[in-house]
């Protein structure tokens, strides 16, 4: 009972809130009205008893000029009294008191009984369960999670995504279906989900898919348990005599086949079990053989593939009959495109065992990344599982790499050389940041003249082509390369990574060419040819079961030193290593930096002087070089899968 009072003082709300927002919109309307007619809001006062509502309205109307118009449907006597109320609030009372409405049509306002607003359909949400059906085009594979799902939608569904149409009789469209496949062939995806759920499937010659009811038959010598599933109607099928030891041991039940034979004739078998389930057969050549066979209610396909599994003979249902014959007889061969989904094509055929090749021809078709098989079924089938088995998604190895490359370098260079010019040298040279001076023989003479008079020195004047040349020099370098580049490859698959640069020298050809007996010409050709050093890296990456990499790395790094001439090759330094590490998903792995040290040391001077420690730097040339370079590789790999 408080429940309902509940719902009943909501629903009161909700309404008095509604009128509510009706009257206040009603009274903003009148106010913008009242900007451009005034009356609105003048004041009214007036008495009339038992007058109409169209009197009353259209009499307010004349005394305060406002356009009014009132439905003449109204039929409401008033008698009121209004003093010093203005139009506006005499209107709204009007509209409260007897549920009246206001329309506005520009300046004229226009009075009626108030119509409330439909109340709002509210569309019932129906959840429609979603089906769990994918199909695979490229592969023609069919997957499916159905639980007590309708014929009708599963089938709508698969034909949308296939592009296969399939049909059901009128009284299976409301039929609950149930059933799991994953990645199966189409074919037999339906086959097996019209036997899980009680039906069969059968496939016409205009390629059209149709589920019927499985047909039970009675044996009439029979009236126990013997059914049978016959695709053709309801055709009594008899039964061998009970006499036949042989045909005791074949048992059908609901369409499934029991059977405990040794050594009985393949032929035998296939006849007495087809006649029984009334399956139209054709047989190609004789089926020889003998068979030894037990199973417990098998349906009859799965029955023949047993009966046939090690034989050279095989089975192919066209248009509800059954074709029987040798595997290799042209009615029984088929042809089919595999598709892989997660790899490449490439070397796929290399991988497949010989013995699975055998009596099927294959040729790859890498536009489709897939290859094409001709031969029987069962051999088909069985390469199929075992592609499908290594089909599987080949993990990518993202690597980071980081190179640092570090040269440090000193040259000390210090000397003083004096000599005879072919003509007046001039003073020039550098004081900061070298210390690189020329001096010419004036100059040197007035530094003479300035020593000259101390004493008994007189060194006197050198020669107008004399000249002196003074130097000290130290420079310092350093160098720091960093690069960091990124490369993918698919496991077990080379990546490669090269950095370096090109420098060109000059070939120079002369040869001698006879113009005549007596006279010899030379030619002369040059060109430039490129000379290339570089930073080589090569990765071979290996991913295991537990993601630890494997990598095979190649580092090879070539360097330019200098020429011994401007148009002569460069010489170059090579530096190399392999190695073969392992290290887990994602971690970092350093390479021992490859390490060059020089130093060189030349120097020229006079005999003798030049070997005494301090007047070797004064009589003398002396330059000594030292530089260090250290490359240092960083190798990250993380393994992806798409």
């Amino acid at each position: 009972m408080k429940k309902c009072l509940t719902i009943i003082f909501c629903f009161c709300i909700l309404g008095f809130l509604e009128a509510q927002d009706r009257f206040d919109i009603i009274e903003e309307k009148l106010n913008q009205l009242a900007k451009e007619y005034p009356g609105v809001n003048e004041k009214v006062d007036l008495s009339l008893n038992a007058a109409t509502i169209q009197e009353y309205i259209k009499t307010i109307g004349a005394v305060n000029n406002i356009n009014v118009n009132v439905d003449p449907s109204l039929d409401i006597k008033l008698s009121n009294n209004f003093s010093k109320v203005t139009a506006k609030e005499v209107f709204i009372f009007l509209c409260k008191r007897y549920d009246l409405d206001i329309l506005f049509v520009g300046p004229i306002i226009t009075f009626t009984k108030y119509a409330p607003p439909p109340e709002p359909v509210i569309e019932k949400k129906i959840n429609r369960k979603q089906l769990d059906i994918t199909y695979e085009k490229t592969a023609d594979l069919l997957t499916y999670d159905l639980s007590n799902d309708t014929l009708g939608n599963v089938t709508k569904l698969i034909t949308k995504l296939s592009g296969k149409n399939i049909i059901y009789a009128p009284e299976l469209a409301n039929k609950m279906v149930s059933g799991y496949m994953q990645s199966a062939p189409f074919n037999s995806a339906l086959e097996k989900l019209a036997f899980a759920n009680d039906m069969k499937v059968s496939k016409t010659h205009d390629d059209f898919y149709v589920f019927e009811k499985k047909v039970q038959v009675i044996n009439p010598q029979n009236n126990s348990d013997q059914v049978v599933n016959n695709p053709f109607g309801n055709l009594t099928q008899p039964k061998t005599p009970a006499s036949d030891d042989k045909a005791s041991k074949i048992k059908i039940s609901n369409g499934l086949i029991s059977m405990d034979v040794q050594n009985m004739p393949i032929s035998d078998i296939v006849n007495q079990v087809s006649k029984q389930l009334g399956k139209d057969y054709f047989l190609f050549n004789d089926l020889k053989g003998n068979a030894t066979l037990k199973v417990n209610e098998a349906p009859y396909e799965e029955f023949l593939k047993l009966l046939f599994n090690g034989t050279e003979l095989t089975f192919k249902n066209e248009g509800g009959a059954y074709l029987f014959g040798d595997r290799n007889l042209e009615g029984l061969r088929q042809s089919k495109l595999i598709t892989l989904k997660n790899r490449t094509i490439e070397k796929v055929l290399d991988f497949i065992p010989g013995e699975l090749k055998k009596g099927i021809e294959v040729k790859v078709f890498e536009d489709l990344n897939g290859i094409i098989v001709s031969g029987s079924q069962p051999r088909i089938n069985e390469l199929e599982a075992f592609i499908r088995h290594i089909d599987l998604v080949v993990p990518m190895v993202h690597i980071e790499v980081i190179i640092a490359n570090v040269q440090k370098g000193n040259t000390l260079a210090t000397g003083i050389s004096a000599g005879l010019g072919t003509k007046p040298a001039t003073t020039t040279g550098s004081l900061i940041p070298e210390y690189n001076v020329t001096l010419n023989s004036q100059s040197i003479n007035n530094l003479i003249s300035g020593i000259n008079g101390f004493g008994v020195i007189n060194l006197g004047n050198v020669t107008p082509n004399f000249y002196l040349n003074l130097k000290a020099m130290e420079s310092d370098n350093v160098l720091k390369l960093r690069s960091t580049p990124q490369i993918a490859t698919l496991n077990g698959h080379e990546a490669k990574l090269s950095i370096g640069q090109t420098a060109y020298y000059l070939e120079v050809n002369n040869s001698l060419v006879n113009t005549t007996a007596q006279q010899q010409n030379l030619l002369q050709a040059q060109n430039w040819k490129a000379v290339n050093a570089d930073l080589s890296i090569s990765i071979d990456p290996q991913v295991s079961g537990d993601e630890q990499i494997t990598m095979t790395i190649n580092v090879k790094q070539s360097t330019f030193t200098a020429r011994v001439a401007p148009t002569a090759p460069p010489g170059t330094t090579n530096r190399d290593f392999q190695s073969l590490v392992r290290v887990k998903n994602g971690e970092m792995v350093m390479l021992g930096g490859l390490s060059e040290n020089e130093s060189n040391m030349t120097g020229k001077g006079l005999p003798l002087i030049s070997r005494v420690p301090i007047l070797k730097w004064i009589f003398g040339e002396r330059t000594k070089a030292k530089r260090d370079d250290k490359l240092t590789i960083f190798i990250k790999p993380t393994v992806i899968y798409n």
